[in-house]
């Protein structure tokens, strides 16, 4: 079932462009998966109670599913270059369609983890047959002992019910069960749906070839891990030039030695750079040669933020 699970979410990967992204994407489902499983295992214990099923039950599906959620918009880069750029420009370079995408882009790739879990809850079906059994209409059971209200049906999911009325227990299981599956694989193909004609309308209003955007996803790739694995390599060269200015000497490994002859730092990035590679990207264009990122065009000296003559540049399609 897990495997099945698995695969039915590899669609929400048309998120993202990066394959490390979406291989990220999928251990986030699969950790998703896992901790499902044993979280019905360990955790799940339904009261059995009137009116503290429905509470329960809800919270089991939905309690994880914000909280996996928020942990998504957390760990994602976008969120705090959104910030970053509100906070440093505000928001009034930014198109509505540009405001749409980003916020889509964000919410969908936060999305993936408790979508997974809302998923696999229903298809398990236990939190939803802990919720819904009280409500049970009796009448819908074929010569259900009248003298049997709500308070029974709400310990249909435990074992501690009368032995006359367990033909009754697997008929209301058997029906909530079928239910919860329904929803589950109705979100499925609602979800793969509206993926799908995201997808599509994107590349119809994309001003980009198909094969400009893969070059375009592969430099942001290239240009992040470089960034990334340069900035850890002058921070150390950095600090142990103002240890051993502190100390006289640095006690350095072979490596880190190596390190400090070859790249010599003499001092650091001033603050207007860092904000200027630093906040949310949209593609823009300058004299019709393509700005691919934010430290791109901090490269190329361009400035200025909306459409107008040369020198500036075109709004075009948020990442």
């Amino acid at each position: 079932m897990a495997a099945l699970i698995t695969e039915n979410f590899r669609f929400l990967s048309l998120f993202f462009k990066s394959k490390d992204v979406m291989i990220f994407n999928g251990l986030v489902a699969l950790g998703t998966v896992g901790s499902q499983e044993l979280f019905s295992v360990v955790a799940f214990h339904c009261p059995c109670s009137p009116a503290r099923n429905y509470i329960y039950g809800l919270a089991a599906i939905g309690v994880p599913a914000l909280a996996l959620f928020l942990i998504g918009v957390i760990w994602n880069n976008h969120t705090w270059n959104l910030v970053a750029e509100c906070h440093k420009r505000g928001a009034k370079n930014f198109s509505a369609a540009a405001t749409f995408l980003l916020f889509g882009s964000i919410i969908g790739r936060a999305a993936v983890a408790p979508v997974t879990w809302s998923v696999i809850s229903l298809l398990r079906g236990e939190a939803y047959i802990c919720a819904l059994s009280e409500f049970v209409d009796p009448a819908s059971l074929d010569k259900f002992p009248s003298r049997y209200g709500p308070e029974t049906l709400a310990t249909f999911p435990c074992k501690d019910i009368p032995g006359n009325l367990t033909s009754f227990k697997e008929e209301v299981i058997r029906r909530l069960r079928y239910e919860s599956q329904l929803f589950g694989w109705l979100l499925i193909g609602v979800i793969a749906v509206l993926v799908f004609l995201t997808k599509c309308l994107k590349h119809c209003c994309s001003p980009l070839s198909y094969l400009q955007e893969g070059y375009w996803s592969q430099y942001r790739s290239s240009e992040a891990k470089l960034f990334a694995r340069t900035a850890e390599v002058h921070s150390k060269i950095l600090a142990a030039n103002n240890v051993k200015q502190f100390f006289g000497f640095v006690a350095l490994n072979k490596e880190e030695k190596e390190l400090v002859e070859e790249f010599p730092v003499e001092g650091v990035q001033p603050s207007p750079q860092w904000n200027a590679i630093t906040g949310v990207y949209i593609y823009r264009e300058n004299k019709g040669f393509p700005l691919y990122s934010r430290l791109h065009k901090w490269a190329k000296g361009v400035e200025g933020n909306g459409p107008g003559p040369d020198g500036q540049e075109m709004v075009f399609l948020a990442t």
